[in-house]
């Protein structure tokens, strides 16, 4: 269930309270949902309850309790827990994960694709520098995941262009006097032209996002394309890269290892699974095979992909590639049959939820620009 299904399925609660009696507001049109905050817990929480108590005359704890069994009952929802002054915390279940798997297996590269930025052309203002180059390439990628279009100009170009721009209008207004007799050397714009409307109108265009990351201490070239591009882009902009060989090596303490390994991986028990005979097929997984970490992670990666467009923020997609794969790891030793055990319809359950964590983390890379790599 993505966060968009889970949110009309909160104001449907909302409804059906609403119709029987229980509450007297009016259904907002739309509910916020999001990860959990700090004292939260499931797979995701909404205020919903905080926003209706002043309409519904209630405290916010008491509309949260009358939501909750109307959630709970909800198709693909496990569980509903309230934490602080009403937060509804929603723990998804049942034929959530299947939902949830069918749709990252149909989708496969466009899961977590939206329209958030559709029709909008994004400038992105770079200076020349390696790190800058790194980061508005991998946005061009991910902001066309939201329906944008990103355009990458250097600030030394856009300078230019201003310079040439003011020099002419200058130029223009030269000798012009006002009705006082004063000649104008001031710089006078253009008024601006009216929007273009009908079929041939101009996408609109979002402010300038001027990209200035911290620059890397040195050239991370000898790192190779993949170790270089993650050592530029894992790190928030305002943090300074590291530029080391501990990007190459192949253990646990590398963040970029253990991403392509969680993939690859996923691909071997692909084949593992064949070689006994059956393939993945969605279905329900039991909270006790340790599935909640990765369910969630993957049912918030369309979420992700929105925030790192909008926010112009490809780090936050690579940092949360690294909890879809340690998710992953944790997952993996449930996924096939041991011993004499036959596969059954939980081990295709499990298969087909750690090949849509492959199918995440192959797209996640992807986008920034990085191989993921079918054996490692």
């Amino acid at each position: 269930m993505t966060p968009v299904e889970l949110s009309r399925n909160v104001l449907r609660a909302v409804r059906r309270a609403v119709d029987e009696g229980e509450l007297s507001v009016a259904v907002p049109v739309r509910a916020v949902v999001t990860p959990p905050g700090p004292g939260g817990c499931g797979d995701y929480a909404t205020n919903i309850a905080l926003q209706l108590a002043r309409a519904a005359g209630r405290p916010p704890l008491q509309v949260a309790e009358i939501l909750r069994p109307h959630l709970t009952r909800t198709d693909g929802v496990a569980d509903v827990a309230i934490t602080g002054p009403g937060f509804l915390n929603i723990r998804l279940g049942g034929s959530a994960v299947p939902s949830l798997v069918r749709d990252i297996h149909i989708q496969r590269d466009s899961y977590g694709h939206g329209d958030t930025l559709a029709g909008q052309i994004v400038p992105l203002w770079i200076p020349y520098d390696i790190r800058a180059e790194v980061v508005a390439d991998a946005l061009v990628r991910i902001v066309a995941t939201q329906g944008g279009r990103a355009e990458v100009q250097h600030i030394a170009e856009v300078q230019h262009i201003a310079v040439v721009q003011n020099t002419a209008e200058v130029q223009n207004t030269a000798g012009v006097q006002n009705a006082a007799g004063v000649q104008h050397t001031a710089n006078v714009q253009p008024a601006e032209p009216p929007p273009a409307k009908g079929p041939h109108a101009q996408p609109p265009h979002a402010d300038p996002v001027t990209l200035r990351p911290v620059p890397a201490p040195e050239d991370p070239a000898p790192l190779g394309p993949d170790a270089a591009r993650w050592a530029l882009l894992h790190p928030a902009p305002h943090d300074r890269p590291r530029i080391s060989a501990d990007h190459l090596v192949q253990r646990e303490s590398n963040p970029l290892f253990r991403v392509r390994y969680a993939h690859a991986r996923t691909r071997a028990l692909g084949r593992n699974a064949a070689a006994l005979g059956y393939s993945g097929a969605p279905g329900d997984v039991p909270h006790s095979d340790g599935s909640d970490d990765l369910v969630g992670a993957l049912a918030h990666h369309p979420a992700v992909l929105t925030q790192a467009a909008v926010h112009r923020a490809p780090d936050r997609l690579a940092r949360h590639l690294v909890t879809v794969a340690d998710a992953l790891l944790a997952f993996q030793h449930t996924v096939l049959p041991l011993g004499d055990e036959k596969p059954s319809a939980a081990h295709r359950a499990r298969l087909a939820l750690a090949e849509a964590a492959g199918t995440v983390l192959a797209g996640g890379l992807s986008l920034l620009g990085i191989s993921a790599p079918d054996y490692l």
